[in-house]
């Protein structure tokens, strides 16, 4: 386990045949194994694992990195799925001390502690005009009318739609790109009328969104980067 730091076993009496690996968020590798499980069994199931483990340990330590934001010149932030750098200067608008302008980020100097708060106001504010935006023209070409539209900050849940057909959808998708964006938007009207995911549901929305799964597979590639 030289390749694998902070390793912890667990040995179960209630566990009756399975090995399972569990890699945390805090970084530690935890193996659950039978109470009586040899001990050349357990390294054996290791050994088998190591190039796994290395692998989730080096994806972990990155979605780490693209979390730590340092609002420093030349880093980078995400908005409709591209890349913008940040350059810290003068906005010359004390009204807006944020700003997006000829392809990269402007953070007036005089705010830069307050840098993370004015990126999340930002991009809430972009997020409130845009998906409303959208969800009005998207609803309207579906026929698939919601009751109501909020946006939150929910992190883990792009959106949702409710039993009365309120919909709502995380500021956080302003920074995935327009294609993302309309799949989560059309998945939830398309609750509107199927309330569960049953086959009608998924036929429904390949008809609409034939490209789909290529929407779904990149947020959970990419979801990560979204968790600012």
């Amino acid at each position: 386990m030289d390749n694998c730091p902070n390793f912890q076993l667990i040995r179960s009496k209630k566990r009756k045949k399975t090995v399972s690996l569990h890699i945390k968020k805090d970084g530690r590798i935890v193996l659950y194994v039978p109470y009586h499980t040899p001990k050349g069994e357990i390294e054996k199931f290791i050994k088998d694992k190591q190039s796994w483990i290395v692998k989730k340990i080096s994806e972990k330590e990155k979605v780490t990195r693209d979390l730590n934001k340092a609002f420093i010149p030349g880093e980078k932030f995400l908005y409709l799925g591209d890349w913008y750098p940040l350059e810290i200067g003068q906005t010359n608008d004390k009204g807006f001390p944020l700003k997006l302008s000829f392809g990269k980020f402007i953070l007036d100097r005089d705010h830069l502690e307050e840098a993370r708060d004015l990126f999340i106001h930002w991009y809430k504010r972009e997020a409130k005009e845009k998906i409303e935006e959208r969800v009005y023209y998207l609803s309207n070409r579906l026929e698939l009318f919601p009751k109501g539209l909020m946006i939150t900050s929910a992190k883990y849940r792009w959106g949702s739609c409710s039993r009365d057909n309120r919909l709502s959808f995380s500021w956080r998708m302003i920074m995935a790109p327009l294609d993302v964006i309309d799949y989560v938007l059309i998945h939830e009207l398309v609750h509107i009328k199927e309330k569960n995911h049953s086959k009608r549901f998924w036929a429904a929305l390949e008809t609409i969104l034939p490209y789909h799964r290529k929407c779904r597979l990149w947020l959970k590639e990419n979801g990560h980067r979204l968790w600012f």
